[in-house]
Order: structure tokens, then C-alpha cells, then sequence
């Protein structure tokens, strides 16, 4: 006999640390753009894992891939070669402004790496004094010690301090203020070109290419935070591909492998050697289950043609909650860019959520009240017009 749901969530909470405010619902089964949980109710899913799973849940060609190397090779050392890994990474390289690839577990690991790798570059130059990175307020890195203390948001930091030294903050979208912090103190710059977290805050017009040339000027490296809006999330297989411009290094996850555990930091070839034996590593980093599953991942984005639907149906969402907004005084703004989509509102988000769960959607909220949308790049014109006129109901009833 099954254990029933209350089971399940009891049993959870005495045994796993509560790091979350967990949903009070067992998903048990994914399809596509829908979930199931324990008591057999499905919801359309608009957070897709936090953007983690661009092709649905449980693709076929994914799941066959991953089957496929399980009976094969599951793991080994970093000590030696594998295909998965090296097709893998070769297929990022083509892909892409960067010429190497660094494999990891997480977008918090490939972040550390990125760290210390920028570090590394001038310190092998003799620059020991440039070590500090300037990055954005409200932006979000990772958890870990360096990415915490990377992240302009102190609600995050609080009861971690002292975090570490070496990070200077500015405001995102503010070009004059990055021009004036940066120093011969400054090796970096690390920026999200859309804060996720952060509310879905999108760049001004030309902001990132000023960002690039002050960054050209005085000789600082540029690194691009793409874990949340790489591999088709905005409509390009690479955010910066919007913006007209490449960064210097650049770092991947969530989506990268559809819900396995895979980092990657990217970077160029004459910034890659201050990596050498013993000065990076990961254990399970780019192990070849997951690099097999991946590359098969990166595969369907193209060969499926997936990256631009994801944006002509973004386009589309989009118009749907613009009208909403026209529609209602409790919708202060709508944005984003591809299936990167945000709704402020003057209400709170969480009991917005509550009541699109209860209607069978799955919604997220930052910041207090910003609605994040952020569904699987596969996701129907049905199931968005669904969930518009649940918004639309929901208004209704609190403007």
C-alpha cells in the first residue's frame, strides 16, 4: 500500500532540513508540461524546476540517452577521458563564443570557478593587487561562501557573515556607476544579463555593450552568469546572443542536462590556461551519465527546433499578460525576454500562487510580489491561455 500524502510530508519534515518553505503536495509523476502528485491531481507546470527543464519532464530522447550510458560507463575519475564528456564540451565550443570548458555540479560551482579562475588570470600575470570582482545589487550567484558573497542581496547574507572580501556592488542598469568603481584593484566584472532572482530585471537598451566596452578599456574581464537564462530561456541558445555582445567567461547549469546535476564555466583559450592540473577540480564533475544526457539535451534544442518556438510562444505569453495588466490595477508591470517572464503586482505574490495551485498551475513568486513564469520552452498556446484566464478570474476578484 502507497503511503499517503501526510505520511510522505511528515515524514520529510523529520528527516530533511527545512531549507524550504515546501508546498503541502507530493508530485510523483512528470509528462511534458504537466505534473501529477500523490493523490493523482495533474497542474501545468510554469516554473519548470526554476527553469530547469526546457524540454518537459521525462523526454523521451533524454531518458533513452541517459538508459543508454547507464548500461555502459556510469562513472570514473576526472584522471581520464570519456566520450560523453568530450562530445559534450566540443558541442559548447562550436556552439559558442568560448574555446574550453570546465565541468562541474552546479550553477554555484561553475560560479566558484569562474571566481577563481579571473583571479588566477592576472595573479599568473603578476597582477597579485587585481583580484576584486565587481557585481550587481539584487543579483543572485549561488549559495556557497564565494557566490553568497558575490550576491547583491543582503537578506541572503544575513546570519552568514563575515562573508568574503573582494566583491564591490553597483546598481544593474547603471553604466556611470560601473564606470566609477572599477579600479586597478578590479579583475571582473560578474553580471547576470537578466537578473532572475533578482525580480526578471532586463537590461536598458545598449547597457550591456557599454558594460563590454568599459570592460575593454580597462583591461577586466567579463563574466556572464547564464545559469538561469542559457540554452533557449530567452529565445537565443545564449542570453548575451540579444545583446550583440560575448563575454569573457561564462557560466551554464539548471537547463544545461533537463534536471540532472551539471555545471560548466566556458571561457577562452588564453584565459583557460591560468587553469592547470591541481589548481580546479570536481569529482563528479562532467561524470558521463549526465554529459550523455546533456548532449543529447543540446541536441533537441536544435534539431527540434525548440529555441525559437520558445520564443514566438514567449512572444505570444507575453501579449497575454500585457493584457492582463490592461485589464487590471493590481498588475503593475510585466517583462522579460523569450520564456523569461515576470508580472509585478501590488498584492501578495505567495497567496497569488497559492490560488493558481489550487486551480491546477504552478506559478512561482519573487521578491514578495513578482510572479515569475518560467515554463518548459514546450509549452502550448492551450495551457497558456488556461492560465491566463485563471489570472484573469483571480484579478477579478482582488483589484
Amino acid at each position: 500500500m502507497k503511503p499517503v500524502k501526510s505520511e510522505i510530508i511528515d515524514k520529510a519534515d523529520k528527516v530533511i532540513a527545512r531549507t524550504y518553505n515546501r508546498f503541502p503536495i507530493v508530485i510523483t509523476k512528470g509528462r511534458g508540461c504537466t505534473l501529477w502528485d500523490s493523490d493523482g491531481r495533474a497542474y501545468t507546470d510554469f516554473v519548470a524546476g526554476i527553469a530547469v527543464c526546457n524540454l518537459g519532464h521525462a523526454h523521451p530522447r533524454v531518458t533513452k540517452a541517459l538508459s543508454k550510458q547507464a548500461e555502459i560507463l556510469f562513472h570514473v575519475s576526472n584522471l581520464y577521458y570519456t566520450v560523453p564528456q568530450t562530445e559534450l564540451a566540443s558541442w559548447l565550443v562550436n556552439n559558442s563564443f568560448a574555446d574550453k570548458v570546465f565541468f562541474c555540479n552546479s550553477g554555484a560551482e561553475a560560479n566558484e570557478a569562474a571566481i577563481k579562475l579571473v583571479r588566477k588570470y592576472f595573479n599568473d600575470k603578476g597582477e597579485e593587487g587585481r583580484c576584486r570582482i565587481i557585481a550587481m545589487e539584487k543579483s543572485f550567484h549561488g549559495r556557497t561562501m564565494a557566490t553568497l558573497s558575490a550576491t547583491g542581496q543582503e537578506k541572503m547574507r544575513k546570519g552568514f557573515e563575515p562573508v568574503l572580501n573582494g566583491f564591490d556592488f553597483v546598481p544593474f542598469n547603471d553604466i556611470e556607476a560601473l564606470g566609477s568603481k572599477i579600479d586597478r584593484s578590479t579583475c571582473a566584472v560578474l553580471i547576470e544579463p537578466i537578473q532572475g532572482e533578482g525580480g526578471v530585471r532586463c537590461p536598458a537598451p545598449e547597457y550591456l555593450k557599454g558594460v563590454r566596452q568599459i570592460c575593454d578599456e580597462t583591461g577586466t574581464l567579463l563574466i556572464f552568469d547564464e545559469i538561469q537564462t542559457g540554452l533557449g530561456r530567452t529565445g537565443k541558445l545564449f542570453a548575451y546572443e540579444n545583446f550583440g555582445i560575448e563575454p569573457d567567461v561564462m557560466t551554464l547549469a539548471k537547463a544545461l542536462a533537463n534536471g540532472l546535476p551539471i555545471g560548466a564555466m566556458l571561457t577562452k583559450e588564453h584565459i583557460a590556461e591560468a587553469f592547470v592540473p591541481g589548481s580546479h577540480a570536481s569529482t563528479f564533475g562532467g561524470t558521463p551519465v549526465v554529459t550523455a544526457a546533456s548532449l543529447e539535451v543540446v541536441k533537441i534544442l536544435i534539431e527540434e527546433n525548440i529555441i525559437d518556438y520558445g520564443r514566438k510562444i514567449g512572444e505570444y505569453f507575453k501579449q497575454k499578460l500585457f493584457r492582463l495588466k490592461d485589464r487590471h490595477e493590481s498588475i503593475i508591470d510585466v517583462r522579460g525576454i523569450g520564456l523569461l517572464l515576470a508580472m509585478k503586482v501590488k498584492v501578495d505574490g505567495d497567496k497569488v500562487v497559492k490560488a493558481c495551485m489550487d486551480k491546477g498551475f504552478l506559478i512561482n513568486c519573487i521578491q514578495g510580489n513578482i510572479l515569475r513564469f518560467i515554463p518548459p520552452l514546450i509549452i502550448g498556446k492551450e495551457e497558456i491561455d488556461s492560465l491566463a484566464a485563471c489570472l484573469d478570474e483571480l484579478f477579478d476578484r482582488l483589484d
